[in-house]
Order: structure tokens, then sequence, then C-alpha cells
């Protein structure tokens, strides 16, 4: 393949996941300011601009150069101010699944806009809304394992039993670590990729 193809492709590539992540972070935003919590809108996040929610390294950078891993700016969450009658641990759990629940709203929308016929009737176009489709859903599962960072990791800590969570704590520092190790190592048999096993539909 030549360089310019490969710069094309990559680009077809990063810019669905730029609107992706871009909707994924700005649900974690509205719904957490509409618990009350204005940390995030007080600091731009409140928004569907890209700019205020890609990392240029995580986002950027390693997509382009075909780094199965990549990330976006996380969004500041302060459940203290958590208002509307809810705990702080229900609010958590709110904010942690407004991002794959938006990932997985998209992708429904894409799913209909690919049946009408203006769609279907144009291939490069089709093609992006079929990669839109098959992102997002591999985003929300992804997002959805119990590994901190991850949406899941906060999820799985809003449901368990309070006295378990110091446990649960304690691993959180070597989640960033995990999520490397799930990209890049290989099964130890049949040498399969553990994300390609996983999330053959996402396009990165």
């Amino acid at each position: 393949m030549e360089l310019t193809d490969l710069v094309i492709e990559r680009l077809l590539l990063v810019i669905p996941l730029i609107m992706s992540i871009t909707v994924h972070e700005w649900a974690h935003a509205v719904s957490a300011a509409w618990l009350g919590d204005d940390t995030a809108r007080l600091l731009g996040r409140n928004t569907l601009n890209p700019l205020a929610h890609v990392d240029p390294l995580g986002t950027l950078l390693l997509p382009l150069l075909g780094v199965p891993f990549g990330w976006a700016k996380p969004v500041p969450v302060n459940p203290v101010r958590f208002r509307r009658g809810v705990s702080m641990q229900t609010g958590v759990l709110i904010v942690a699944l407004a991002g794959p629940v938006s990932n997985l709203l998209l992708a429904a929308v894409c799913v209909l806009l690919s049946t009408t016929a203006f769609v279907r009737d144009t291939s490069g176009l089709n093609q992006g809304v079929e990669t839109l489709v098959m992102m997002n859903l591999g985003l929300a599962v992804f997002n959805l394992l119990p590994i901190p960072p991850l949406d899941g990791s906060r999820i799985a800590d809003a449901l368990m039993p309070r006295r378990l969570r110091p446990y649960w704590h304690s691993v959180s520092n070597v989640g960033f670590a995990l999520l490397i190790l799930l990209f890049l190592l290989p099964l130890v048999f049949r040498g399969i990729n553990i994300v390609q096993l996983l999330f053959e539909t996402l396009p990165i």
C-alpha cells in the first residue's frame, strides 16, 4: 500500500473515532451537569466541539500510526456536587453509563441512516456510516469492561458492596497497565490477540 493511500485510510478511521469519542465524553459532561455538577461545563467540556475532548497523543497520533490503543481527555466529575436527590454512588453510576449508552444510541442512529436510499446509494457515505456503527458498538462494549479507568470500573464500583470497594480501589493503580496488556499481549495459546478476538469490528 502506498503512503498516500495509508494516510487516507487512517484518516478515514480517525475521523469517525473523533466523532465517537466526542459524543461519549460529551454524554459524561451532560449527565454530570444534569445531576448538578458543573465542573465539566466550567472547564468547557460540556460541548460537542471535538477540540475540547481530543487528546493529541491518544486520539490522533497513536491511531494514525496504527497503534491499537488510544484515549480521549477524561471529563472531570465531582460527585460531591451531585444534587437531584441521588446518592453519590447512584450519580457516579449514571455518569459512567452515559458514555457507553451514548455510543449505542449513535450506533442505532447510524443503522437507521444506513437504511435510507441516499446513504445506500452513496458508496463512500455508506461505508462511513458502517464504520461509525461498528466503531461505536466496539467502544461501548470496550468501555464497559471493569478495568480502571474505563467506565465499566466505575459502574462496578457503584454496584458492588461497600465492604469490597477498598480491595477494588487497590487495583485501580494497575488498571492502565492492564489495558496496555489487553491490547498488546497475545493469548498464550493459538497466538490470537485479545482485542482482535473480542473486538474484530472496531476498525482501528
